[in-house]
This record gives structure tokens, C-alpha cells and sequence, in this order.
């Protein structure tokens, strides 16, 4: 009766044997394309610390000002604007206002990123079921994995610091813009595409003027969603060693610093519900235009 008891799991020799395999054949797979993969990420590397220097070396009147500008041009409200500048006054008040800074530099360029390699991803789903039916799982995995697990692989490859923080985040928060995508292109009114071919449109004219411009309003929410999870993982990747208010929360918990904690966790709330209700007023006006262009 022991079988009831206990699982029939694999010998444990056999167990550690298999894991060993796994584990040595990824270390000699970093020992080999370690440096390539350094190599080609160096655009994104370099963007990133112009990023940084831009927002941290430039007069903070000036940043607060163009992040305000930017709000203001994507929910084009007031209310939200001025938002944004006490929430940004508050932050600096309290000095943290550079880690902030870092902050979002970090979370704009992963959120570039996943839309960058996201959104061709999406498009390719939505044309091919069978696609679809096998990134599904991928995603799916991709969602559930504990935040932690994602800096492993990221660290053996890459090593610590910013680079394999910006990959580890922006590899977390990939999935919603490319389920977003390709539900939003799936769900263009079949009518409207019939229309499209009946003028002789191209499957590329398509795609580019009937397709894209309907699911608009769908990936938005998906861009949305990125930046929320990129926000998110920012600041578990400062335990591989990224700058930023993930830092000092990182600090906190080891130390028992309950202010310290709790007030970068608020401007991190504060950073994200910026992010949110610009990106969301931004996908309701663009919503709003194509129903009027469309009728």
C-alpha cells in the first residue's frame, strides 16, 4: 500500500542525472553564444543608457514638462495632465526622483521592445490557425511562470545588469500585446474585409489599411497590459542589479526599512497609474476617431 502513499516519482539518481544534463547543456550553450548575443544586443544597450542619461541628466523642469506634454497629447485631458505633474512633483519631493527616472526609461524601452517583436508575432497568429495554435501554449506558460523564473535563463546568458534586465522584463510582458493583436485583428468585421477585397486590395493593403487601423483600439489595450506587467517586473529584475525604485524596495525588505518601502512602492503606483490612464485615454479617442471615420 505504500504506492497510495507515496508517488512512484523517478529514481532520484536517474532525476538528478536528467537535471544535470539539462543544466550543463544550457551552460554550454551560454558559453557559446554568450558573446553573440551581447554583440546584437548592443543597439538596445546603447538606447537604453540614452534613455537613462535623457531622463536624469536633463533639468527636471524640462522631463516634467515633456512628460506632461506627452500626456497631454495621448488623453488630450486636462485632469489627467495635471496628474501626471503632481505626481511627478510629489516623487521628486521625496526624493526619488532619479530612480524614478530610471524607472521609466526602463519600462518605456522593454514596453518598445515587446511591441517592436510583439505585434509582428500577433499579426503572424492571426493569419494561421495553426500558428496560433502553437504559440497559444507558449504564451499560456509564459503567464503563469512565477516573475522569479524569468531572470534564471536571462543571467546564465547574459550575466547581471541592465541588459539582462531589460530582456527578462520585456520577455514577461510580451504576451498581452501579441494575444491583443491577434484578437484584434481576428475580430475586423468579415464584411468590411469582403469590401476591401472586392476593390482589389492586396493581402499587404489589407493588413496595413483595413486590418491594423480597426484592431488599433484592441492592441492599445494590449500595449497597456505590456506596460502594466513591464512596471511589474522591473522591479523583481533589480535583483539581477537594475537601477530604479526596485532598488530601494529590494533594500527594504532586507533591512525592514517599512518608509522606504512603502513610499517607493507608491511612486511606482503612481508611475503606473500615469502609464494607465494616458495609454487607456489614448486608445478611447483612437477608438472614438475610427468610428467616426468608418461610420
Amino acid at each position: 500500500m505504500e504506492w497510495l502513499i507515496e508517488f512512484p516519482a523517478m529514481d532520484r539518481d536517474s532525476l538528478t542525472a536528467f537535471k544535470k544534463a539539462i543544466d550543463f547543456a544550457f551552460r554550454d550553450f551560454t558559453r557559446a553564444y554568450g558573446d553573440a548575443f551581447e554583440t546584437a544586443l548592443l543597439p538596445v544597450k546603447w538606447f537604453m543608457f540614452w534613455m537613462e542619461d535623457l531622463l536624469t541628466e536633463s533639468p527636471w523642469p524640462l522631463v516634467l514638462l515633456g512628460i506632461a506634454f506627452i500626456a497631454w497629447l495621448a488623453s488630450r485631458s486636462l485632469k489627467i495632465t495635471l496628474g501626471v505633474i503632481i505626481t511627478l512633483l510629489l516623487i521628486g519631493y521625496f526624493d526619488m526622483w532619479e530612480d524614478t527616472m530610471k524607472t521609466i526609461a526602463m519600462t518605456v524601452v522593454a514596453t518598445l521592445l515587446a511591441i517592436i517583436v510583439g505585434i509582428p508575432i500577433g499579426i503572424v497568429m492571426a493569419r494561421s490557425n495553426k500558428v496560433q495554435t502553437m504559440i497559444n501554449p507558449v504564451l499560456d506558460v509564459m503567464q503563469t511562470m512565477p516573475s522569479f523564473v524569468y531572470l534564471i535563463p536571462v543571467v546564465m546568458l547574459l550575466g547581471i545588469g541592465r541588459v539582462p534586465g531589460l530582456i527578462a522584463v520585456m520577455v514577461y510582458a510580451i504576451p498581452p500585446i501579441i494575444r491583443l493583436t491577434n484578437l484584434g485583428i481576428r475580430l475586423v468585421d468579415k464584411d468590411v474585409l469582403e469590401a476591401a477585397d472586392a476593390f482589389g486590395s492586396s493581402s499587404w493593403q489589407r493588413l496595413k489599411n483595413v486590418q491594423m487601423p480597426l484592431a488599433l483600439p484592441t492592441i492599445m489595450a494590449g500595449v497597456n497590459q505590456t506596460i502594466m506587467m513591464a512596471l511589474a517586473m522591473v522591479v523583481v529584475a533589480s535583483m539581477i542589479g537594475v537601477p530604479g525604485l526596485g532598488l530601494p524596495v529590494l533594500k527594504a525588505i532586507s533591512n525592514q526599512y517599512f518608509t522606504l518601502g512603502v513610499l517607493n512602492g507608491l511612486a511606482i503606483v503612481g508611475i503606473a497609474i500615469i502609464f494607465d490612464r494616458a495609454s487607456q485615454a489614448y486608445g478611447k479617442r483612437l477608438q472614438k476617431h475610427l468610428e467616426v471615420v468608418h461610420g
